[in-house]
Formats: structure tokens, sequence, C-alpha cells
């Protein structure tokens, strides 16, 4: 059985930024990449610990996938078989915050 999923009040905020900026320019292009990012955290359902080890922090269980420009930032519980999206943070932002 695989990872249950879960957004972060934090991160469904982000997701709906990204979303809202694109889409002033472009609403299908904007659908098309919210969709996508959703994807990849998809798939951690499955391959929790296919993301990197965060460089910021010093946790295993902190990891990262890269679609640029954006870091999709999560935490996985190994003991409750879940995985919390922490951020979807956009790569030209510093000091990353979860």
């Amino acid at each position: 059985m695989g990872y249950e999923v879960i957004l972060s009040p934090k991160a469904l905020e982000d997701l709906e930024s990204v979303v809202s900026y694109i889409s002033q320019d472009n609403p299908e292009a904007a659908l098309k990449f919210g969709k996508k990012l959703l994807r990849e955290v998809a798939l951690l359902k499955i391959s929790p610990n296919i993301g990197m080890k965060v460089p910021e922090f010093e946790d295993q269980h902190i990891r990262q996938l890269i679609k640029k420009p954006y870091r999709i930032i999560y935490r996985i519980e190994e003991d409750k078989k879940r995985i919390s999206i922490s951020r979807f943070w956009h790569s030209s932002r510093d000091n990353l915050i979860i």
C-alpha cells in the first residue's frame, strides 16, 4: 500500500498563487502547469524517496522535487505512511521557509 499525500495549507496557498500568477498571461498554461505539479506530487505515493535531501535542512525526511522553476518541498512521515507537501517554492526566492 502506498503513502497518503497531503498538502499543507501553505502549500495549497503556494499552488493557488502559482496558477493565479501564470493565468494572468495564459489561463490554459496555468491550469496545465498546476496539474503538472500535482502529478509530480502524486508520484510520491509510491516512491517517496525520489526527491533529494533539502540542503537548507539537516533532516533526511525533508526532501524536494525540482520542477523548474519550482521546488516541491515535502516531509516523509514513515510512521504514518504519509507525505506532507510543505511548499511549492519558486527557485528565485531566498530563505526557504517551511
